[in-house]
């Protein structure tokens, strides 16, 4: 009978792009990273209002796009100013481009 390795879970090349799906698996985050990319700017004034979300929500949806390296946010005086972070989208792109190569090659069982 063949020997079967377990993957380890907690490699880097499994832990940090389960990371960015988390981070990009609502939609409100998605729509962040759209009004970011459309913008081709920092917003510093409140994303919310682009949103039909409670200000204190889309801070929470923010934090987690920032904490997962998708965008920056600085602070300018009283307001935050968010922007998509470059290495970030490149490692989105990767990590997704990667993924579906990965898949697509596969032999599919069905």
């Amino acid at each position: 009978m063949p020997v079967i390795n377990k993957l380890d879970l907690k490699e880097p090349a499994l832990v940090r792009p389960a990371e960015i799906a988390k981070a990009i698996g609502h939609p409100a985050r998605i729509a962040i990273l759209k009004i970011l990319s459309e913008k081709k700017t920092c917003i510093c004034g409140d994303i919310s209002d682009q949103l039909p979300l409670a200000q204190s929500t889309v801070s929470q949806h923010l934090k987690a796009l920032k904490k997962a390296g998708l965008i920056t946010g600085e602070v300018e005086g009283v307001k935050t100013c968010y922007c998509l972070n470059p290495d970030g989208i490149k490692e989105l792109k990767h990590f997704l481009t990667n993924l579906s190569d990965e898949l697509n090659e596969a032999d599919i069982c069905c």
